[in-house]
């Protein structure tokens, strides 16, 4: 609802603007025609109206040429209508209606709203595993520095977090005209594998000006045999935080070449950015600690990406970053292409006085990450950091899971323990998944609960910008 609301508030938009702009949504389907009176339709009818009616014909919509309508129709291709009541639907309809997307005040409001609903998601059963903490999108962007005209691409693009930072980054530091903007408009591209966080991404981009976010495709950038990306598909900047904990199903790996085939998505990621990176650009991943200290086809990865980029620095971060959804600790890793690697700065984050541990009401902030930019350009050993040669990276065995020397007594574990640790949190992160598929049924059964409590929440959030 919130994604055909802020596409009809576009469409007045282009409607002004365009003397002969023909909407690709069928005049019936329309939110001005059946959503926009808060006396319309409601209850069954409008129930049914949604189901037989929207869905199905949303889906099919048949728009070749049209990006907007491609956008419209890659929205609905996998999405469901959940809701039970169509007197609720119709209450959540008309609050909606309260926000004018083509005002800049309700759109700010409600962008602040919205990243709360995403945050909210970090701990909503099977919506964790695509929202990544604010503090380290920004930081992460931030570092990276995109700059006006480099095609950028996040290939696990989740709700957009990354590529909105990178939006907002861009318009504050290098657009000043109007054909500045219009670059900015083509260089933004994400894909997303699952079709609710592609939902979500597609308005994410919409609330951050992005006018037609074709370029935001509802696919499994893994599912396509490396061979077979060519120039065309090289980007400038990659941001992302890939999937880690799980397994690709069978016969993705065979997409990628034999020395370095497995099953583990955060690896698989990991190779098709380098694959895909320009010569001299910039990547930046989240991976999980289990990468860097990893063996077999793993080190085969790690010795490739030293040897074909300069993997210059990797923030180490302390637990409970993505708490609660995973307890496994990670990393951000930066690096060059087209340079080997020479040496490596380590910089571990630490908690922020009188913290010693993140969690729900106390996240990451990006206030935090300041000593880190201070350090950035100006590179001394500390307490925090130290730099670690190509030659001692190698003498053991591409282990990146090296400890902080200024820490005294840092109890060292067995890789060999730690390996199979890691493993068997994937397997529990295996199960996990099978259990919530297992649930989706129940689910249902409570899902008009469920639409109460996001109406009541909803309902508070738009009359009180403070609670936001």
């Amino acid at each position: 609802m919130i994604f055909l609301k802020i596409f009809e508030d576009k469409e007045k938009e282009y409607e002004q603007l365009e003397d002969r702009y023909h909407s690709p949504i069928p005049e019936k389907l329309r939110w001005r025609n059946w959503a926009a009176d808060p006396e319309g339709v409601t209850g069954e009818e409008l129930l049914d109206f949604v189901n037989n009616e929207l869905f199905k014909k949303l889906k099919n919509l048949n728009a070749p040429s049209d990006r907007r309508g491609i956008v419209v129709r890659d929205v609905f291709e996998d999405s469901y209508n959940y809701m039970k009541s169509g007197t609720l639907m119709r209450q959540v309809i008309n609050k909606i209606n309260e926000i004018d997307f083509n005002s800049s005040e309700d759109r700010h409001l409600f962008g602040d709203i919205y990243e709360q609903i995403l945050r909210d998601l970090q701990s909503a059963g099977n919506a964790g595993e695509y929202y990544t903490p604010r503090a380290i999108t920004q930081f992460m962007v931030d570092i990276v520095d995109p700059k006006l005209g480099e095609k950028i691409l996040d290939p696990a693009c989740g709700t957009g977090g990354f590529l909105a930072c990178a939006i907002n980054n861009i318009r504050r530091d290098y657009v000043k005209s109007v054909e500045d903007e219009k670059i900015l408009q083509k260089s933004i591209n994400g894909v997303e594998k699952k079709p609710l966080p592609h939902l979500l991404c597609v308005t994410n981009m919409l609330l951050h000006g992005i006018e037609v976010p074709s370029q935001i495709r509802h696919d499994n950038t893994l599912a396509r045999p490396l061979r077979d990306y060519g120039s065309a598909d090289r980007v400038d900047v990659i941001v992302t935080n890939p999937p880690f904990g799980g397994m690709e199903e069978d016969g993705i790996e065979s997409n990628f070449p034999a020395a370095y085939r497995t099953r583990e998505t955060a690896d698989l990621f990991l190779l098709l950015i380098m694959h895909l990176l320009k010569e001299g650009k910039r990547g930046a991943i989240v991976l999980p600690d289990g990468t860097l200290f990893g063996e077999g086809v793993k080190t085969h990865i790690k010795e490739k990406l030293l040897a074909e980029c300069n993997l210059h620095t990797i923030v180490r971060l302390p637990n409970g970053v993505f708490s609660p959804y995973t307890g496994i600790k990670t990393n951000l890793l930066f690096f060059t292409k087209g340079e080997r690697t020479k040496e490596t700065w380590f910089y571990e984050h630490p908690y922020p006085n009188g913290v010693k541990s993140y969690n729900k009401t106390k996240p990451i902030r990006i206030e935090e990450f300041e000593p880190e930019k201070k350090w950035w350009h100006n590179r001394k050993m500390n307490e925090h950091a130290w730099k670690v040669s190509i030659d001692e990276i190698k003498a053991g065995g591409y282990n990146l899971d090296i400890k902080n020397p200024s820490v005294v007594n840092n109890a060292h574990r067995d890789p060999e323990e730690l390996l199979t640790e890691y493993l068997l949190i994937a397997v529990i992160a295996e199960i996990r998944s099978v259990l919530k598929q297992e649930l989706e049924s129940v689910f249902s059964i409570i899902n008009h609960l469920n639409a109460e409590i996001f109406f009541d929440n909803f309902e508070l959030l738009a009359s009180s910008p403070n609670a936001c």
